[in-house]
């Protein structure tokens, strides 16, 4: 018995799910003569059975008349109708205070599981890098990923070949953290080889992330009318992740509640940290918790103080601040008709949690 062609339509749609098919390409596939009686009735099965069972939308206006999206078939999840093994939490080492080897204070309160995206966003030259090697050090030993502008630079060969290689300011830190110049990280295993992966990759990101590992890309560089993109990068990003975990740093403005991308960012974050500069200090830096989307304790909204040294690669008296109970956290105070700064704060708009008389610590 002869296909029909309902058969034979549903033949060719079948492995055209989730793209755009049309009319001319489906009458050339299926050897149907424009005007024929299996031209009108091809038209009516896809403009109206078709649409009706589902198999296919209607997108096509105009002069793209006859353009149809093959609908993706899903089938239902049973969530208990079967035995289920229960996923462990990813074990992720946040950094830790070089004096202290105690873990960064609010670690213990964050709650990481596997396919998880936490967000760095920094004013420029204000730890993000520093954030994001010490996330590598302190795992190193899961052998995580790295990628973004910070890391790899081209050269070009007396063959006139093109590779790439790290890049002094990286390779400087790595060194400074490396066991054999007194670090405390030995970023190679017993046969010499490296536990971290370098991938010189700047763009297209969520196609090189590695499947089932810590992937850091320190940082994703965006046009400026082009912000919104921030929100398909991760969300693609966090699709291939896997069973791990992607930790991605982005600018920020001075003083901006948010990373570059704004809400497309806290989107798809499941950790957002932002970093900013402690008042006028050179080396010290403020880390403030925006978001957490699964915690064990009121973290959200905390900010903390750290200091970075030897050459960017130390997190030194990490300890929580609260603003200036004088200033309001703006660095100077009213004195009469005129305003001085604040001999509280040093003119850095923060203090100590521990010394905040008042108790509130937002």
């Amino acid at each position: 018995m002869p296909e029909s062609l309902t058969d034979r339509i549903l033949e060719y749609l079948k492995p055209a799910e989730g793209s755009v098919v049309h009319l001319k390409d489906i009458r050339v596939a299926l050897n149907i003569e424009p005007g024929s009686k299996d031209d009108t009735n091809l038209r009516t099965q896809m403009t109206t059975i078709m649409v009706k069972r589902r198999i296919v939308s209607k997108i096509g206006v105009g002069k793209n008349d006859g353009a149809y999206k093959v609908v993706s078939q899903v089938k239902p999840v049973p969530i208990f109708g079967i035995e289920r093994k229960r996923r462990p939490l990813f074990d992720l080492i946040f950094p830790r205070d070089y004096d202290t080897k105690r873990e960064i204070d609010f670690a213990r309160d964050i709650v990481m599981r596997e396919g998880d995206v936490i967000s760095i966003g920094g004013v420029k030259s204000k730890s993000k890098t520093t954030l994001c090697l010490n996330f590598t050090g302190e795992n190193v030993d899961k052998r995580p990923v790295l990628m973004g502008n910070e890391y790899t630079v081209m050269t070009e060969g007396e063959d006139g070949v093109v590779t790439h290689e790290p890049s002094p300011r990286f390779l400087n830190r790595l060194d400074f953290m490396d066991v054999k110049n007194g670090g405390w990280i030995n970023w190679v295993d017993d046969d010499g080889k490296d536990k971290i992966e370098l991938l010189p990759v700047r763009d297209d990101f969520a196609e090189h992330i590695v499947k089932d590992r810590i992937n850091i890309i320190d940082w994703i560089n965006l046009e400026g009318d082009r912000l919104f993109d921030i929100g398909k990068i991760l969300e693609g990003i966090k699709t291939n992740l896997g069973k791990g975990i992607a930790i991605v740093a982005l600018q920020k403005g001075e003083g901006a509640g948010s990373p570059r991308g704004g809400q497309f960012v806290r989107d798809f974050s499941d950790v957002e940290i932002l970093l900013d500069g402690y008042g006028e200090i050179d080396g010290k830096f403020i880390l403030t918790i925006k978001g957490v989307k699964e915690k064990t304790a009121p973290i959200v909204g905390k900010t903390y103080a750290y200091t970075v040294g030897t050459e960017g690669t130390r997190i030194i008296d990490f300890h929580e601040v609260a603003k200036c109970p004088t200033c309001y956290g703006k660095g100077w105070k009213k004195a009469g008709i005129t305003s001085i700064p604040c001999d509280i704060c040093r003119k850095s708009g923060w203090v100590s949690a521990d010394d905040d008389p008042s108790g509130d610590f937002s």
